[in-house]
């Protein structure tokens, strides 16, 4: 099993820039892709970024050049660079991680964009 802490969400302007860290322990061998996902109130649940164990990536569309996400093996972590944050981009952020059977998630860290 996988357990996932999340970090860096906060309130920030329009226009400014967070970074969340999501720290992976426990199997951490055993994960493949991880990735984020969030959550605004009274909608679905929205992937944002993957990055594979190679280290390919992938982005939504609403995030493209805005966001990059990566990731440190040898911390067991990965991270999203938010810059260029919209009020639209205010949710609730959940890191995941997926082993062969299982995608594992984290507690979700809040980012709210406004002035």
């Amino acid at each position: 099993q996988v357990q996932l802490v999340e970090s860096g969400g906060g309130l920030v302007q329009p226009g400014g820039s967070l970074r969340l860290s999501c720290a992976a322990s426990g199997s951490i061998f055993s994960i493949n892709a991880m990735g984020w996902y969030h959550q605004a109130p009274e909608k679905q649940r929205e992937l944002v970024a993957v990055i594979t164990s190679g280290g390919s990536t992938n982005y939504a569309d609403s995030v493209k050049g805005r966001f990059t996400i990566s990731r440190d093996n040898a911390k067991n972590t990965v991270y999203l660079q938010m810059n260029s944050l919209k009020p639209e981009d205010t949710a609730v952020y959940y890191c995941y991680a997926d082993t062969r059977y299982l995608r594992n998630w984290g507690q979700g860290t809040q980012v709210t964009v406004s002035s």
